[in-house]
């Protein structure tokens, strides 16, 4: 009785270690390949939301900066390919904005102390791939 008793609480133990290691998973790492000006610590949420924004501002799917990836059977575009020149344009753009905002509007600042854009993709190009283009 006495050895039964032991082995259902190492049981219940081990038990209870199991499912707090499993609870306890490490977050999942950005698994993002190729990001030049963007951080490396780029959650999938913010990516979702840059995006997002780029697609709106160009009025653009993901197709005009991105390639069509080389394995059939994906029917998304190689996100860390950099076969099209338009991606790079973007990242030029990307620099650039962030000086003009660094340079001319670095006091624009939320409660955290973050600096907030002034200038984006959308001052520009109003919806449109080439800037000043009507759409």
């Amino acid at each position: 009785m006495q050895n039964l008793r032991k082995l259902t609480v190492a049981t219940l133990l081990a038990g209870a270690v199991i499912i707090g290691i499993a609870a306890t998973n490490p977050p999942e790492e950005p698994h993002y390949k190729n990001l030049k000006i963007l951080p490396k610590s780029t959650t999938h949420e913010q990516m979702e939301q840059i995006m997002t924004g780029f697609k709106n501002a160009l009025g653009v799917r993901c197709d005009f900066c991105h390639a069509p990836s080389k394995d059939s059977t994906v029917h998304h575009p190689d996100f860390a390919s950099d076969e099209k020149p338009e991606k790079n344009i973007a990242r030029s753009m990307m620099k650039m904005t962030g000086k003009i905002n660094k340079k001319f509007f670095s006091y624009n600042k939320n409660d955290q102390g973050d600096r907030i854009p002034t200038v984006t993709c959308i001052t520009c190009h109003h919806g449109s791939p080439h800037p000043g283009e009507k759409q």
